[in-house]
């Protein structure tokens, strides 16, 4: 294994790996074992981006001293349709990071059958230290660097970590200016509203969690937990996606126990008053602290005694060191990668169900796909429109993933039976929602690249 390439050398599936790019490769690697006929050569392309770009760029701060910055824009497969995915603000952004993020939006986006390969961009610098001006200064210069590398049938942006709506808009103006003439709108989503933005962008991810949970509870999976209706819910992440998985969970009939931000948490048992949880985290910049509440740590929250648990931060938080103490029954990942190969094993043989992020949290990718659909047929569609349409598409993607986990179990079974017969029992491959999700992703990605032919 090499730092430059570290999908050359796929990871002990037993190992506990934090590194993103390598806990996508092991998720790969087990669906993969799952594809007896999934040809040799798909999985080597699978494995690597179609393209990676990496810029350095000079910017004009508001001191008058110049700064440079490094940023990436990662397209990792347009077999279904153009590159789909975010970009990311954060001083610690790499390369692996933004690798790893490409890969699962393209499981992502064929997972919930929208016409998008995955792709995902990211900047190194620090939001909470630049002005306005800084910002747009260095959001239009990073467009600028990328050039034709995005397009609205290339590769589409949108809102991550530290973006929003309004570097959205700085993103299509400065590509608009450069493409004068076109209906540039599906350049990028996310947008504000009066640019051609969707309504129900902003809630999508955490609207999307609310409903594969139902349609996942709806199935029967989850021992003792049929419906949402006093269900006791701790949410790790206090940000967009989080808050408002909090708030639908909640309107939901389920009950909010714990919330975090990067300060900690804040617990009560009888139940979180989640306005007044905004009101104070806006006032005080944390949720600790809040009167009536007990205070605990990100970790400790991770544990608490709860049915539902949705990890809405960082990745990597459960692991092989902590995945024995998690006490929920489902697991909910409204965050990117938030549980390693090792803790889904561990998770698996204590019956927790893991919901997994290529399908919790795919209402946000799902609703920009709308978006850019508006965009194009100049359209704007009414709320209760885009919320039949994401409902129905995330539960006919929880509908597909639940039906191939019971057919690889009974595969698994059937095969084990066969084993014993012939006294060369084997130990069986743990088999979870997620590597059910991949192999279905994977293998519609790999039907339509053999479909298409390999050119020339």
């Amino acid at each position: 294994m090499t730092a430059t390439d570290p999908t050359s050398d796929p990871p002990d599936s037993a190992a506990d790996v934090l590194d993103p790019l390598l806990m996508t490769v092991q998720q790969f690697d087990r669906a993969a074992e799952q594809m007896p006929e999934l040809k040799r050569g798909l999985i080597e392309f699978f494995r690597h981006p179609k393209r990676t770009i990496s810029v350095h760029f000079p910017v004009e701060m508001e001191d008058g001293s110049v700064e440079t910055f490094h940023g990436y824009r990662v397209l990792h497969n347009t077999v279904k349709g153009p590159g789909k995915g975010g970009i990311r603000y954060h001083p610690e952004v790499t390369e692996h990071e933004v690798t790893a993020l490409a890969t699962l939006m393209t499981w992502k986006c064929s997972l919930i059958d929208v016409p998008f390969g995955g792709a995902k961009g990211g900047l190194i610098c620090d939001v909470k230290s630049l002005g306005a001006g800084e910002l747009r200064r260095i959001t239009r210069r990073f467009i600028h660097e990328l050039g034709d590398n995005i397009g609205p049938n290339t590769d589409i942006p949108a809102p991550d970590m530290y973006t929003d709506e309004q570097t959205m808009a700085w993103v299509y103006d400065t590509y608009d200016m450069q493409h004068p003439g076109r209906n540039n709108r599906p350049v990028v989503t996310g947008k504000p509203l009066d640019i051609g933005g969707s309504l129900g962008r902003n809630e999508a991810t955490g609207v999307g969690c609310l409903f594969a949970t139902q349609r996942l509870l709806h199935h029967g999976v989850v021992d003792g937990l049929e419906s949402l209706d006093g269900a006791r819910v701790a949410v790790q992440g206090f940000g967009n996606v989080g808050a408002v998985a909090a708030r639908q969970f909640a309107a939901a009939g389920a009950r909010i126990v714990a919330v975090s931000d990067s300060e900690g948490g804040i617990f009560r048992d009888k139940g979180l008053d989640l306005d007044a949880v905004t009101t104070f985290k806006a006032t005080h910049g944390t949720v600790v602290g809040l009167p009536d509440t007990r205070s605990l740590t990100n970790e400790a929250l991770l544990e608490l005694d709860c049915d539902i648990l949705i990890p809405a931060a960082l990745g990597g938080q459960i692991h092989r060191v902590n995945a024995d103490s998690i006490k929920a029954r489902l697991i909910v990942e409204a965050a990117n990668g938030p549980t390693t190969a090792a803790a889904d094993d561990s998770l698996m043989q204590k019956g927790v169900v893991v919901l997994p992020d290529i399908l919790a949290n795919a209402g946000g990718v799902c609703v920009s796909y709308f978006e850019w659909v508006q965009n194009y047929e100049n359209e704007q569609w009414d709320l209760e429109d885009i919320n039949r349409k994401l409902r129905r598409k995330i539960d006919s993607a929880v509908d597909a993933v639940v039906a191939r986990w019971n057919d690889l179990q009974a595969g698994q079974s059937s095969n084990a039976d066969a084993d014993q017969d012939g006294d060369a029992a084997t130990e069986s491959t743990l088999l979870n929602l997620r590597t059910a999700a991949m192999v279905l992703a994977v293998g519609r990605v790999a039907d339509v690249t053999l479909e298409r032919g390999i050119w020339p």
